[in-house]
């Protein structure tokens, strides 16, 4: 049981000499991270490793319930992906690109991985994170690959089919919309600043609070309206958490969307493979040599149920080829490139599968 204590003051001088061991066992971990950093330099290994990360994070979590910890695993989560970020950064400063601009939901999800301390490249369009890759002028890029209320991607999809990069992590995130400003009260706001769709999905919370009425003013971003609330003090802001953090927008309500189960995935690109994990996910490009011919499909997709490899998603996109109109499927699936059923099957159909990438199955942790 942890020691009691009786007055504010104690508790405050407990905390701080917490707070000292703590720093002090961080930066001893931050010299191992530093020799870890010297030795993957020499040779050439990858310094994001989201299966040893989530391995971390299991242990830690089934040392808290053991001990009967106040952290959930949701909290160590939070805390240690931090402690990693900053990690990496000692290890191997390393740029990350992402579909900008600043504050928009690609950003936090990015920052929900590199932490604040990483370089982040914003830019404009899909096709540039691509670019930036190939160019090795980021290491990893961010970028969404389908939302659960308005489906996949294209864009990423087909860019994935012609590129090198490889997907080495996903990250789920529940679309949570802020309403932030410096108004005093929420009586003296005369405008509020969103994206046009942004005003739609939270019209029950503009409707409840009595600001249906307001002057609403589209802009291009979340982001731009926190900037332009952020030097309004009149003026309110639909944006995203991140974007009100980063232009220092008070946030006066959080979650104001009417739909509450809007989830985006996006994927982390870079150009390594990760070892398995034991919970991995992997995704194929099947292109079909005998697309046209009835149920070659179903054909192909039953050698996946006969090794007992469980689909997650499959989705056809249009080919593009030069020699007619066609189809080729994106498929997700359980398990590991390197596991011996998926190693039979890609076997297989070398010639019609394209490998993605596998990694840490996303929506389990």
């Amino acid at each position: 049981m942890s020691e009691k204590y009786e007055t504010l003051d104690e508790c405050r001088e407990a905390i701080d000499a917490i707070d000292n061991e703590v720093l002090r066992l961080l930066n001893k971990r931050m010299e191992v991270v530093h020799r870890v950093g010297e030795i993957k330099n020499q040779s050439g290994g990858a310094i994001y490793r989201p299966e040893r990360e989530k391995a971390i994070i299991e242990r830690l979590n089934a040392i808290s319930q053991q001990e009967n910890g106040l952290l959930n695993k949701s909290a160590i989560e939070a805390i240690f992906l931090e402690i990693f970020a900053v990690a990496r950064n000692l290890e191997r400063p390393e740029k990350v690109a992402y579909l900008g601009p600043e504050g928009t939901f690609t950003h936090q999800a990015a920052e929900s991985r590199f932490g604040a301390m990483s370089e982040y490249i914003s830019l404009n369009t899909i096709e540039a994170v691509f670019k930036e890759l190939e160019a090795k002028r980021a290491k990893f890029g961010v970028v969404p690959i389908e939302n659960s209320r308005d489906g996949v991607v294209g864009e990423t999809l087909d860019l994935l089919a012609r590129s090198e990069a490889k997907i080495v992590a996903e990250v789920y995130m529940p679309i949570h919309i802020s309403f932030a400003t410096k108004a005093k009260s929420i009586k003296n706001i005369k405008r509020i600043y969103s994206k046009d769709k942004g005003f739609g999905e939270c019209r029950e919370f503009l409707t409840e609070y009595g600001l249906m009425n307001v002057e609403q003013i589209p802009v291009e971003s979340t982001a731009k309206a926190a900037i332009l609330a952020a030097e309004d003090e009149e003026a309110a802001a639909i944006c995203s958490h991140i974007a009100a953090k980063l232009y220092g927008l008070p946030i006066l309500f959080e979650n104001i969307e009417d739909v509450h189960d809007n989830t985006t995935r996006f994927v982390i690109l870079s150009d390594f493979k990760n070892a398995p994990s034991g919970e991995d996910k992997t995704s194929i490009l099947a292109k079909l040599k005998d697309a046209n011919e009835a149920g070659s499909l179903v054909h192909f997709l039953s050698d996946f149920d006969k090794a007992k490899i469980n689909l997650s998603k499959i989705e056809s996109r249009p080919s593009r080829d030069k020699d007619g109109f066609g189809y080729w499927f994106f498929i997700d699936f359980y398990g590991h490139i390197d596991d011996e059923n998926i190693e039979e099957v890609v076997r297989k159909h070398e010639e019609e599968i394209t490998w993605l990438g596998s990694y840490v199955n996303g929506d389990k942790t």
